[in-house]
């Protein structure tokens, strides 16, 4: 089975600042691209921080109310040294964490779900920025249609990896969501059809009714 990766779902026209940025350039950056953090890179490329919206509005968080409604916030020394920050270095969250195009979506998922971020900057062999990937990006392996999904678990987990004459067993799927039914020669095999088609690109969710050729009502064909 052919899987997507970070290569194939990062963002490349990547938008970055260097370390003495300044705040209100920032500021620009994600207004004019419509993002909401950038990373932060050195002279080589190399991601080092990664500067948010978040990061920028704790300015905000830390002043008084002006209409003297809200007691003052209290922040943590770090917290405090990033309200107080002027250039993308000193309001940078460091060290970036990154990814590598031939990730898999699963292991870009558990490091963002892992660190509480949002997106990762996707480096290369050599450390240097070459893209993008956010969580939305991830999600567009859930735009698959059902026919595509449909497809590749007939041709690739039931015939190619199992063995299964077609016939045997079918598949259907409805908004992402698989239901797998019929024979198959040997129970051993169930568990493993159910796992592989939950790994395919798009599934939401798999519904196992497959049964083994022994446990088949009478008059059902069998191998």
């Amino acid at each position: 089975m052919l899987h997507r990766n970070v290569g194939d779902l990062m963002t490349t026209a990547v938008v970055s600042v260097r370390r003495g940025t300044g705040f209100k350039d920032i500021a620009e950056h994600l207004a004019e691209h419509d993002i909401t953090a950038v990373p932060v890179v050195d002279d080589q490329g190399r991601p080092i921080g990664v500067v948010s919206e978040a990061d920028l509005l704790r300015k905000q968080e830390s002043q008084p109310d002006p209409g003297g409604h809200l007691t003052a916030v209290h922040l943590r020394p770090a917290e405090r040294a990033t309200a107080h920050g002027l250039t993308a270095e000193e309001l940078m969250t460091s060290p970036a964490v990154t990814a590598r195009p031939r990730w898999s979506v699963v292991e870009a998922a558990r490091t963002m779900a892992h660190h509480h971020v949002k997106r990762l900057p996707v480096v290369d062999e050599a450390g240097r920025l070459v893209g993008v990937v956010s969580r939305a990006d991830l999600l567009h392996v859930f735009l698959r249609r059902d026919l595509a999904i449909r497809e590749e678990i007939m041709t690739e987990v039931l015939t190619r990896a199992l063995g299964l004459s077609l016939g045997e067993a079918t598949v259907q799927v409805t908004d992402g969501r698989v239901t797998l039914s019929g024979t198959v020669p040997q129970e051993s095999l169930i568990p493993l059809a159910v796992r592989l088609a939950e790994s395919v690109d798009g599934v939401v969710d798999v519904t196992n009714h497959l049964r083994a050729a022994t446990d088949a009502p009478a008059g059902t064909p069998r191998r």
